[in-house]
């Protein structure tokens, strides 16, 4: 079958399925491969230019190519002949040890070159065992849980010859209707950098040669998530200096913790597509930052460049990327098609692309594809839904969880009570439960909501389920059921938010509340009078301003992964206690976005002036929930802010200090916050930045000090000549449990 048919009729059809620190526990098992000592710069340098030198121009281009498999991880006919011919350098979705090595062994044993394939997938959270999607990952505020989580997906993956993942994104995103902010970390640089680093060292560990670890690829290279009107794919429009505020600080962060390639974005920026942009693939990424690993195009993103009208035909499409430094071309195949043509005519140099050859060939030297390119298949067989692997994904996923309301302490649940009812279109959907992205995970390895309730709870304790409604329908003809399944139980568990499909890409919303009916249903729960918690399960920040109001408790869990059932049940039931914070700004409507915590301030600041402030006249300006907000089954106070200096040069620093204790009756963590504000400075600065936090677990009547380091990096930013600096002047401090609440002082920064 034609490549481009199948993929259109394959590919993407399920696009939306696709996804993102342990010891290497099997390393002296019997089928664990020898690991290699790592070899130096200069040995992978001169076996990379003696290897260069061999190679034709078709076999040079055959290396910058990566074509997909189908979706079920099989290779097809074509794929043989082109490992044959060395024209094929890198393969997306072929995955497990024997159908990995069915192409490597062509590619290896009977090209001319013996180059081995590198195979990819997008690992976005999990391989085999899911884990909360990133979104709610970054709600556990736990870098150690995020790279613990990329460790395991990593030593999953590769097992099955996997070893390079698109992952992890580290877009920043301040408009929940952007279908992949389920992808990132949220809305905060500070935060999505921490997160950043935790899974680029979780998937590539020291040395991404090892064989349980993958490389790493740092997407979407750039500002993908300021897409207009949060429609994927879309033009971003934005400065210079908010780029290298609020959307660069992730990257490099990626980049700084080692990581091995990064992906060009789909989006124009500022009039540019980002996979023919030379401002930030060739000035920035590789001129400012050195970066010298391989940059590779978003799916299809070349041959893009003529939808987006910088290029007139694939030609020059190809010319346009090359030349601004995208080293492999994933699906098209401009590159193959017209490199030759275009050096021929002088558009194109050969030393380009050489220069493109050499970093994917160091890249396949640095995994150590060359000593090791086939997985072991009886390794794979023990790696998989491991016994470790599973328990880690039941602990990180109550981890994530979110507690957004809690009246009157009604979680957790009594372990009392006889019978309970499980109501909601997502209460027994194991699908939605592993989210968008999900790798190569499977629903009937998940363990629905439904499912952890029951074997969670006393065999006599009776459970009755209802669906009510669809996520997306339009009939209430479950209502009776739900209903009635509510007054014959002691407690009622609501699951309603969105399915799986309804977040990832090209899967914007133009509206932030709950889809369907089910607000509908919640309500007519409600109204039977009977106790009742609401379990979201969403993939962004929902509107649920009447839920809010009426409901007495709510747990946001996101799509929380293989073991998200039990998690869940582990939390409503009080064996876990929620800790989670939120990530990213929860709004109103979906009328105040863009929403977010560290906007600027205006000369007419929200109640400065009742009649002519920046605000709205019918509604709030201030969000539903605001970001870093999330309750507990204890309570904690802050107490006894102290800065080491009330005055401080511009190249010191001060330490910040804080009491935190749990004065409740459970043992539980807490996310202790560290925002600042730079109060006059030559450009105009947040109201409000994130630049610290640590969670922290304590047991009933415990303390902790808790201390923070604010210095250069945290105090400076980009003057009016886009020069990072420290400037002279007063800043306030914050700490709390959100960005919303807590502790002030001040210190200032003097000159020298």
């Amino acid at each position: 079958m034609n490549r481009e048919k199948y993929c259109a009729a394959k590919v993407h059809r399920w696009w939306w399925m696709m996804p993102c620190l342990m010891a290497w526990a099997l390393a002296g098992s019997a089928n664990a491969q020898i690991v290699s000592p790592p070899a130096s710069s200069r040995d992978i340098e001169r076996k990379v230019s003696r290897l260069l030198a061999r190679m034709t121009l078709a076999e040079k281009l055959g290396q910058l190519q990566q074509l997909c498999g189908a979706w079920d991880g099989d290779s097809l006919p074509e794929d043989f002949d082109l490992a044959r011919q060395a024209a094929l350098g890198s393969m997306i979705f072929i995955r497990g040890a024997k159908r990995t090595a069915e192409l490597q062994r062509v590619a290896v044993n009977e090209s001319r070159l013996k180059i081995p394939i590198l195979f990819a997938f997008d690992v976005i959270h999990g391989y085999r065992t899911i884990f909360p999607v990133p979104l709610g990952e970054a709600a556990s505020w736990d870098p150690s849980g995020a790279e613990e989580a990329a460790s395991i997906a990593a030593n999953e993956a590769s097992s099955g010859g996997v070893r390079w993942t698109f992952a992890p994104m580290v877009d920043i995103a301040r408009d929940p209707r952007w279908g992949r902010i389920v992808e990132g970390s949220g809305e905060d640089p500070f935060l999505g950098m921490a997160m950043a680093v935790a899974r680029v060292r979780g998937f590539q560990g020291t040395n991404y040669g090892r064989p349980d670890k993958v490389v790493a690829c740092a997407k979407h290279w750039v500002a993908y998530g300021a897409a207009e009107g949060g429609r994927d794919y879309n033009t971003a429009e934005v400065s210079e200096r908010t780029l290298r505020e609020i959307y660069f600080p992730p990257f490099k962060a990626a980049l700084d913790a080692g990581v091995g390639t990064f992906m060009s974005a789909f989006n124009d920026l500022d009039g540019i597509p980002c996979s023919a942009n030379s401002f930030t693939l060739s000035r920035v990424l590789r001129g400012e930052w050195h970066f010298d690993g391989v940059v590779v195009s978003d799916y299809n993103a070349v041959k893009e460049l003529i939808a987006h009208g910088v290029a007139a035909d694939g030609k020059e499409a190809a010319a346009l990327s090359l030349t601004a430094g995208v080293d492999m071309d994933r699906f098209s195949r401009l590159y193959s098609e017209h490199a030759g043509q275009l050096i021929k005519e002088g558009k194109l140099r050969l030393a380009t692309i050489d220069e493109a050859v050499r970093r994917v060939l160091r890249l396949k030297y640095r995994l150590g594809l060359f000593e090791h390119p086939f997985a072991d298949e009886a390794l794979e067989s023990a790696t998989l839904l491991s016994v470790k692997n599973l328990a880690a994904a039941r602990e990180l996923a109550t981890r994530s969880f979110v507690l957004l309301k809690n009246d009157h302490g009604i979680l957790p649940i009594s372990r009392q009570i006889k019978s309970i009812a499980v109501i909601g279109p997502l209460a027994d959907d194991s699908q939605s439960m592993i989210g968008p992205w999900s790798g190569d995970g499977r629903k009937e390895d998940a363990v629905s909501l439904r499912a952890g309730l029951r074997a969670k709870l006393p065999a006599d304790t009776k459970i009755n389920f209802a669906r009510g409604c669809d996520v997306n329908g339009n009939s209430s003809e479950g209502f009776g059921e739900a209903e009635n399944a509510a007054r014959q139980s002691d407690f009622v568990i609501l699951a309603v938010g969105e399915s799986a499909d309804m977040s990832g890409e090209a899967s914007s919303r133009s509206s932030l509340d709950l889809p369907g009916r089910q607000l509908e249903l919640i309500q007519a729960i409600h109204a039977t009078g009977k106790p009742y918690a609401v379990v979201l399960m969403n993939g962004r920040p929902l509107s649920i301003n009447w839920v809010a109001s009426n409901s007495p408790a709510i747990l946001e869990t996101w799509f929380a992964g293989t073991q998200g059932g039990n998690a869940i049940a582990d939390t409503l039931f009080g064996d876990a206690n929620p800790a989670g914070k939120l990530p990213v700004t929860f709004p109103r409507s979906v009328d105040q976005v863009p929403i977010y915590y560290n906007h600027k301030n205006t000369g007419r600041p929200p109640g400065s002036d009742p009649k002519s402030a920046s605000q709205y006249i019918d509604l709030p300006s201030t969000p539903l929930y605001p970001f870093g907000y999330g309750l507990s089954y204890t309570q904690f106070k802050l107490s006894r802010l102290q800065l080491s200096n009330v005055q401080i040069r511009p190249n010191r620093s001060v330490t910040v200090g804080v009491e935190v204790e749990n004065i409740g009756d459970r043992t539980g963590d807490e996310v202790v916050q560290l925002y600042i504000h730079d109060l006059a400075a030559s450009v105009t600065r947040p109201v409000k930045e994130l630049k610290g936090f640590q969670r922290v677990s304590l047991h009933p009547g415990e303390s902790r000090h808790v201390e923070f380091t604010l210095g250069l990096r945290e105090l400076g930013f980009y003057d009016r000549t886009l020069h990072f600096a420290v400037e002279p002047g007063r800043f306030k401090v914050m700490v709390g449990a959100s960005s919303e609440d807590g502790l002030e002082s001040s210190f200032e920064i003097v000159e020298k």
